[in-house]
């Protein structure tokens, strides 16, 4: 059985108030739906190169592989 025959049975039983209820959340899911798979929002952010240009200081300075002052009493 599809689920499109499964969710037919199932109307069919029901009441009138439940089916006019159907009815609603079934269109409010669709408004959303819509507004969900629009293409703007799945557009891939592409990655900007040089953004961190000039963070990092080059080059490093001669003690860099020195155990730092903090970390002495430890070692």
């Amino acid at each position: 059985m599809t689920i499109d025959q499964e969710i037919f049975q199932t109307v069919v039983i029901m009441p009138e108030s439940l089916k006019q209820e159907l009815l609603h959340y079934a269109k409010y899911l669709m408004e959303n739906y819509s507004q969900d798979v629009s293409p703007e929002q799945h557009s891939v952010k592409k990655r900007r190169s040089g953004i961190l240009k000039g963070t990092f200081v080059l080059p490093l300075p001669d003690d860099f592989d020195e155990p730092l002052e903090d970390f002495k009493e430890y070692m």
